[in-house]
């Protein structure tokens, strides 16, 4: 897979999907769930499953809103595996019991990550590993797919050390542990203070062992620093939405807002070479791992017939939690 993602560019290597939008949760920084929709259909979701698969994507994650409230989820992973793509998916791991586990084991998902944003929980939110940690004991007998555990710093989180205690209990349990730096209500950046920049470099230490070690980007938002970075998003990257629109990611949502099932390899294409205005300051880990492979090569401009509200949107510093 890394192989045919570094020799050809025509394909998507990750793409996030959506099979419900509806949370069982409602943390205040987060801008990508509601309480009420229902879930998408599966045969739907197997249907646009099926069209990443043929258009090359390699790697699909479930995302939402709370995944794990779909009731027929494992048939959608199923879907992946059967079609050859890397079954991911992020949870705020709180439906997680051991016969749940087996079942995604049997489903064949690869590879699972919970945020988990604080130590105890409070008014931002619930995801807290006093909560969890049972959790993650779960998942360290019984899970067959890889896990990671995300902490957070940043976006109204009260305690920055907790993602320390987070990180290391993560490892202790034999998971990999990443950091992120995460925004608040409005989808924006928040500036980083002294001691949260130091706690973000202690864990960015701890994750030498794994493969977000070469995330340098956060490093230089940790700083408040632009990165001169090719953002693939809409082409390499690709966030589908619960309605089956392609947008860029989970941040910038409405643009190129096109049906999954029209989409072509023209669309890559030309978003693969379209600069995103937003690229300096993004926080959207999964879209920089992704444009790795592309740093070097294929000149991006902005496109002449953006529209011109797009591009002011665009402009705005936004975060992710993913």
């Amino acid at each position: 897979m890394i192989a045919y993602g570094a020799i050809s560019t025509r394909h998507p290597i990750m793409a996030h999907i959506i099979p419900i939008r509806r949370c069982n949760l409602s943390c205040t920084y987060c801008n990508e769930y509601d309480d009420f929709s229902k879930p998408v259909d599966t045969a739907i979701m197997v249907s646009r499953i099926n069209r990443l698969a043929d258009l090359g994507t390699g790697i699909v994650t479930l995302s939402g809103g709370e995944p794990l409230l779909h009731p027929e989820l494992d048939d959608i992973i199923r879907a992946m595996r059967r079609r050859g793509v890397l079954a991911g998916m992020i949870t705020n791991g709180y439906l997680l019991t051991p016969d749940r586990v087996q079942r995604l084991n049997q489903a064949g998902l690869d590879h699972l990550q919970i945020s988990i944003d604080n130590v105890m929980p409070d008014d931002v939110s619930k995801k807290s590993l006093k909560v969890l940690d049972k959790k993650l004991q779960i998942l360290a007998e019984h899970a067959e797919f890889h896990v990671n555990i995300n902490s957070v710093v940043g976006g109204g989180i009260h305690n920055p050390d907790d993602a320390l205690v987070v990180g290391r209990r993560a490892l202790e349990l034999g998971f990999s542990a990443t950091v992120g730096i995460i925004h608040d209500g409005d989808g924006q950046l928040r500036p980083l203070g002294d001691r949260e920049r130091a706690v973000y470099h202690e864990m960015k230490a701890m994750e030498n062992r794994h493969f977000a070690q070469f995330n340098y980007f956060q490093d230089a938002i940790a700083q408040g620093k632009p990165n001169n970075w090719k953002c693939r998003a809409g082409s390499r990257y690709m966030y589908i939405c619960e309605d089956g629109l392609v947008h860029y990611c989970s941040q910038q949502r409405g643009y190129p807002a096109k049906p999954l099932d029209q989409y072509t390899q023209e669309d890559l294409r030309r978003e693969y070479l379209t600069e995103k205005p937003c690229a300096p300051y993004c926080t959207v880990s999964c879209v920089h791992y992704v444009s790795y492979f592309d740093f070097w090569r294929g000149k991006q401009t902005l496109r002449s017939d953006m529209p011109a509200e797009t591009g002011k949107q665009l402009v705005k510093i936004q975060g992710a939690s993913d």
